[in-house]
């Protein structure tokens, strides 16, 4: 993420048992978050894409199952500021802090590496300014975050996760909130952060064809279960996602970038097609 980054080490959970007070939503759940690569959850809704990586930020514990990084070490009993020096999630929402500056909301990032004194953090402050670069937000600094619009809110979000320098980094829907623009350029980020820092990335989308955009990896969820996992193109075919959305989707290869689009056809594609949109202009 900067220059001082620790050595990436991928994450993987195996055999993960999910649920809410004794009720299932993922079963027997195996994923793999490998370093420089950037793995796509997507699904439907309630398919457990956010539950499953909310598991691997120890958010939720797994009724059966394990979590460890790539080195063999566990994860799910590593003390909560070691964990946080090796993991770090950004959340679909966070409570906002009234009256605090932008500035100071990204430096919370930062707290797994202060002792009793900030003084002890002494990459701290290059850590905070490089976050704020790279994500767009140097010039919202002195800003309070509950005077920012739900994009510069998101962005500051990210920030804060970034200013944290870890090796495995956990985005649950990073684009929501934000204009075109900004959904490119976080995602063109995330790819950075990849094959520029080697971190092992772990995002739900549900966009495919940023999933398709931005993966190595695609892991497709349905009802809890992981149906299949693979690249891009191997995962994103036209018979398996109509079956798991249960919506006809049809798919094709662009031919300059090698890159799979998708089209979910709706009830109304016929009359769209037979009618051009410039016709009586």
């Amino acid at each position: 993420m900067s220059p001082s980054t620790p050595a990436a080490a991928g994450l993987l959970g195996s055999g993960l048992h999910l649920g809410y007070h004794g009720t299932p939503v993922v079963v027997d759940a195996s994923i793999e978050l490998a370093p420089a690569q950037v793995t796509a959850l997507v699904g439907p809704n309630g398919s457990g894409k956010s539950t499953l990586l909310r598991t691997l930020a120890r958010l939720h514990k797994p009724s059966a199952g394990d979590v460890r990084f790539a080195d063999g070490s566990p994860a799910l009993t590593l003390s909560s500021t070691e964990f946080a020096r090796r993991v770090t999630l950004l959340a679909q929402s966070r409570p906002v802090p009234t009256g605090v500056r932008v500035r100071d909301v990204v430096a919370y990032g930062r707290h797994p590496y202060r002792g009793r004194w900030r003084d002890s953090d002494v990459d701290g402050t290059r850590a905070v300014a490089h976050a704020m670069a790279v994500t767009g937000t140097a010039g919202l600094a002195e800003r309070c975050v509950d005077e920012l619009s739900g994009g510069e809110l998101q962005r500051v979000w990210l920030a804060t996760c970034l200013a944290q320098d870890t090796g495995v980094l956990l985005l649950d829907e990073p684009t929501t909130y934000l204009d075109l623009r900004y959904q490119v350029e976080i995602l063109d980020l995330t790819r950075e952060l990849a094959d520029d820092h080697g971190v092992a990335v772990g995002v739900v989308l549900h966009d495919l064809d940023q999933a398709a955009h931005i993966a190595d990896t695609v892991v497709l969820l349905d009802s809890g279960r992981v149906r299949a996992h693979g690249t891009p193109a191997e995962v994103l075919t036209e018979e398996l996602l109509t079956e798991v959305y249960g919506l006809r989707i049809t798919t094709t290869i662009d031919p300059f970038t090698g890159q799979v689009h998708t089209w979910p056809v709706g009830r109304h594609a016929e009359r769209v097609r037979r009618t051009p949109r410039w016709e009586g202009n």
